[in-house]
């Protein structure tokens, strides 16, 4: 195991510097972050020069990548464009949105994995027809629709919540966008889970341990749930680092100062630091996320050995 790990970790290598280089040359190549300086005003010579110079803007591509990168091994990750540096945006934004993520990936767990054990082990009656029928609902309805909706519907008419949280938001003021950002994903958990569920019921392993007698719930959770829930771990270990960097739809709607705000202002005012160091963080969520991944196979499945 422990060569497994030291050996997926030199391989997270590579892939943090092509996805990091990626992002510095799509955000610094494509886009004018002297324009976004300058507002809807165009910079007079002089000026774009100087900002070019105090930004490390006026040399190569490349010379500003090893620079940036080299300052991210010592944990500076710039200044923004507005003098604040990018680190203090990040201590005010990611516990905001690792507790909306959290909160969306129990709902996730909670709720998708609960409907898809029971809709697998009732596959083709009612319960599994209005389930499916649901989950195709919350599938198709666009998620700032839903937003908006509970928003209007439990916030303004009704008064169950507050339209919008503060800025410091607490996992309770998170509960309804939480709900939001994980609905697309949990639908998607559900019927990931049903479907393994139906299929590996079928299974040889299954049969033989209802064969030996053994209580229907022990062949469910340890023998059955166990191989299911492979796929469905896959799905939630990768979703986490799309929460943290899909969430820009719900945080505006709930007014959420987390991730998703700051990347959207990011990318608004064309802020070449804050969008490239927040992407930066999010490649080493996705990276971490699916290291965790892999290790939890194992422990799901015992015929899974790392060498």
């Amino acid at each position: 195991m422990g060569r497994y790990v030291v050996r997926r970790l030199l391989q997270m290598i590579p892939v943090f510097i092509g996805a990091t280089l990626l992002i510095f040359l799509m955000v610094n190549v494509m886009g004018d972050p002297i324009a976004g300086l300058c507002g809807d005003r165009q910079c007079d010579p002089a000026t774009a020069a100087q900002l070019e110079k105090e930004f490390g803007l006026d040399k190569p591509v490349w010379q500003q990548y090893l620079t940036y990168m080299g300052n991210v091994f010592t944990g500076d990750f710039g200044t923004a464009f507005n003098g604040q540096e990018v680190t203090e945006l990040m201590a005010s934004a990611f516990p905001v949105t690792i507790r909306l993520t959290i909160v969306a990936i129990l709902f996730e767990i909670v709720i998708g994995i609960t409907l898809g054990v029971i809709t697998g082990l009732r596959r083709g009656r009612p319960v599994d027809t209005g389930v499916l029928l649901i989950t195709l609902v919350v599938i198709s309805v666009p998620t700032f629709v839903t937003g908006l909706l509970l928003q209007l519907l439990l916030g303004v008419e009704w008064g169950w919540i507050k339209p919008s949280v503060s800025t410091d938001a607490t996992f309770g003021e998170l509960i309804v966008p939480g709900l939001v950002l994980a609905s697309v994903s949990l639908a998607y958990v559900t019927r990931l889970t049903r479907t393994s569920i139906a299929e590996n019921r079928r299974s040889d392993y299954v049969r033989t341990a209802v064969a030996k007698g053994l209580p229907r719930r022990r062949v469910i959770t340890k023998h059955l749930l166990r191989n299911s829930l492979i796929p469905v771990v896959t799905f939630i270990g990768t979703d986490i680092g799309a929460l943290m960097g899909g969430a820009i739809v719900t945080e505006r709607i709930f007014n959420i100062h987390g991730v998703g705000y700051q990347l959207y202002q990011g990318i608004l005012r064309q802020n070449t630091q804050t969008v490239v160091g927040f992407v930066t963080v999010l490649v080493l969520v996705f990276l971490v996320a699916n290291l965790l991944v892999d290790l939890l196979y194992a422990v799901l499945d015992p015929r899974i050995r790392y060498a």
